[in-house]
C-alpha cells in the first residue's frame, strides 16, 4: 500500500467516478450510497496488482469473497477496485489528485527484478 485516506464525497465528485455507470439504472442509488458516509481510499502496488485485487474482490455479487461477506445487499457493496490498469490510473487521478504519490518501497530492489 502506498497511499491511503478517510474521506466524505460529495455529490459531483461520486457522479465522477461512476460516470461510465450513469445510463444505469442503479446509478443514482449507487451515488446515494457512496455519498452516505465515509470512504477509505487507497493505492496498492504490486506485481499484477489488479488482476490479482480483482480475484480478492470477485464479482460484484458472489458468496465467498469480500463483498458477499461483508455487504448487506448487492447495492450496498462494501469494496470497489479497478478493473483494469487503465481505471486504476483514471481513478488515482481523480481520487488522489491533490497529492503526490510517488514512492518506492526499500525492498523493492529485493522483489522485483
Amino acid at each position: 500500500m502506498i497511499a491511503l485516506k478517510l474521506l466524505s464525497v460529495d455529490r459531483s465528485f461520486a457522479e465522477k467516478h461512476y460516470a461510465d455507470l450513469s445510463a444505469k439504472p442503479f446509478f443514482n442509488g449507487l451515488v446515494e450510497y457512496i455519498i452516505s458516509g465515509p470512504v477509505v481510499a487507497m493505492i496498492l502496488e504490486g506485481k499484477n496488482v489488479v488482476t490479482t485485487g480483482r480475484k480478492i474482490i470477485r464479482a460484484t455479487n458472489p458468496a465467498e469473497s469480500a463483498r458477499g461477506d461483508f455487504a448487506i445487499d448487492i447495492g450496498r457493496n462494501v469494496i470497489h477496485g479497478s478493473d483494469s490498469v487503465e481505471s486504476a490510473r483514471k481513478e488515482i487521478s481523480l481520487w488522489f489528485s491533490y497529492c503526490a504519490v510517488n514512492w518506492q518501497s526499500s525492498l523493492h530492489p529485493w522483489i522485483y527484478e
